[in-house]
């Protein structure tokens, strides 16, 4: 039902160029969508809202592309993980400036209260595919197979991604206090 509404809703910014509807995906996709972002910038408010953004715009351009081979909320998916290694790609092409060192204090100066700072400083220690496959898996409940669609990696290798990013999730975990009984 979920896959024919969002069908309705393409469709009728394409054929009718309503853009009512297509406010309507918006609503219905920008709350998973900035918190995938917010996974993956480890906080970063700001810059997982520009992302979002971003995401939304090229959806928009690129709506008739839309084939109907996947569900809606996979084909955005894979905007947005394609905004975000657009993002790394220019970020990695700008490190002379040295962002890294700028991007760690200011993340350590957000609200250092509480679990969900641990989260993003756990989230900190995985590679960057670890942590896309963590947050799709774990934190927006996709299934392997949309996670395969969305990223282009064989299953498998989401497997591992998994094992592996849990396995070193848990470690800093209980190595912060977490898991110990109080």
């Amino acid at each position: 039902m979920q896959q024919l509404n969002d069908i309705s809703l393409v469709a009728q910014v394409i054929v009718f160029h309503n853009n009512r509807a297509f406010d309507e995906l918006v609503k219905k996709y920008q709350s998973p969508v900035r918190r995938f972002f917010l996974h993956q910038t480890l906080g970063d408010k700001e810059l997982s809202d520009d992302l979002a953004q971003e995401t939304f715009i090229k959806a928009y351009v690129n709506l008739t592309s839309f084939k109907n081979l996947s569900n809606f909320s996979t084909w955005l998916y894979r905007i947005a993980y394609n905004v975000f290694y657009d993002y790394i790609r220019n970020r990695k092409n700008m490190e002379g400036l040295e962002t890294k060192q700028v991007d760690g204090c200011y993340h350590t100066e957000q609200e250092n209260v509480g679990t969900k700072v641990d989260i993003y400083e756990s989230l900190k220690h995985l590679k960057e595919e670890e942590r896309i496959c963590i947050t799709l898996f774990y934190m927006e409940d996709l299934a392997i197979d949309k996670i395969s669609t969305i990223t282009g990696m064989p299953s498998g290798t989401i497997k591992s991604h998994l094992s592996r990013g849990k396995e070193k999730l848990s470690n800093y975990l209980k190595q912060n206090g977490y898991g110990e009984n109080r």
